[in-house]
């Protein structure tokens, strides 16, 4: 079979590789669609285990089932978490399933920008989820991105009729958007260095968009009368992270979704923080519970995202795929077809 080795953002290949061979308890699945996410091109991150096979967000259908499988079969349209948590650890009992030694260390074979992928047993039984039959391949692929965001919107505290501003009008910023409004946020209000994120923002439900350079605190200030309940920052920039705990109401939620490098830092106003009781939050990956919500969000289209694919390409295609991705022009998502 062919993948896609990634060394780095302007070097991807196509190459040859056996089809995995599946055991008990294992499927072996044909990738359909594999999107690439804003991770797969943070080349600090990804470069120090180049060369290798990337694509988490997959959806494909089941082409053999190793023994002992009895929920799925052959023919059965499929997405698959690449990173699954044991759910029996104190982490994962008290509700931190992203901070489970077992879910950092999960995986599939090889990755999804690749033919066919082998899914190990703990991810057949745990993260492996049957598509509704009204789903498209490329719908199924924002499976674990929108849990990711659904994650993140309960970590930040999300009820009906908060204000949210989105910082960052990425693929993950356009699902804060989305998934926002579908929860029934009073305003939402967006910024982007980038007109056309703003007008895709805009179009995903966006009652305010408004350029990074601009003054945010006071626009948001003078849009809603005061500042916004919640903020999520999904740009890994410290002029996005001053820009977040300025645009943030007293007793309001900082979410930095976005990561920066190893070693980096940020000075905290802890003054401020203190005076204004803000709560800052991290939130990382999708348990499958955020999985599972994720689908029946995207079923229902409640949180529509097939328009939010721009680009699908061939596995041959998949270097110009990863410059779209890491040049975050005009386009929004890239999703491979291994098979096409």
């Amino acid at each position: 079979m062919r993948a896609a080795f990634y060394y780095n953002n302007r070097d991807v290949r196509v190459q040859e590789l056996p089809v995995p061979k599946v055991r008990e308890g294992e499927l072996l699945v044909k990738v359909e669609a594999s999107g690439i996410c804003g991770s797969d091109v943070m080349e600090w991150y990804r470069i120090k285990k180049a060369p290798l096979v990337l694509g988490h967000e997959i959806a494909g259908t089941v082409t053999e089932v190793g023994a002992g499988v009895a929920r799925f079969k052959t023919g059965d349209r499929v997405t698959v978490a690449h990173h699954v948590p044991c759910n029996t650890c104190r982490y994962c009992l008290a509700g931190d399933h992203s901070v489970c030694d077992t879910l950092r260390t999960t995986n599939f074979d090889p990755g999804g920008f690749s033919e066919y992928l082998r899914v190990p047993a703990i991810n057949v039984e745990r993260g492996t989820f049957k598509l509704p039959d009204s789903m498209t391949f490329g719908e199924g692929t924002f499976s674990e991105p929108l849990g990711c965001v659904v994650r993140g919107m309960r970590a930040a505290r999300m009820e009906p009729g908060k204000t949210v501003l989105v910082i960052g009008s990425g693929m993950s910023g356009l699902l804060y958007i989305r998934l926002a409004k579908a929860l029934g946020a009073g305003k939402i209000i967006a910024t982007d260095v980038s007109d056309y994120r703003l007008n895709a923002a805009k179009a995903s439900g966006a009652d305010l968009v408004l350029k990074a350079d601009s003054d945010v605190p006071a626009e948001v200030k003078k849009f809603l009368g005061r500042l916004a309940d919640i903020v999520v920052v999904c740009v890994a920039r410290d002029s996005a992270f001053t820009q977040g705990l300025k645009s943030v109401d007293k007793g309001g939620v900082v979410s930095f979704f976005a990561p920066k490098e190893p070693g980096e830092t940020f000075p905290i106003p802890m003054f401020d923080l203190w005076r204004d009781n803000i709560t800052i939050v991290h939130s990382y990956a999708s348990p499958p519970l955020d999985t599972l919500i994720a689908l029946d969000l995207i079923e229902s289209k409640r949180v529509p995202v097939e328009d939010l694919i721009t680009h699908r390409l061939k596995l041959d295609e998949a270097q110009e795929g990863f410059a779209l991705v890491a040049g975050a022009g005009d386009s929004l998502k890239v999703v491979i077809e291994p098979n096409r």
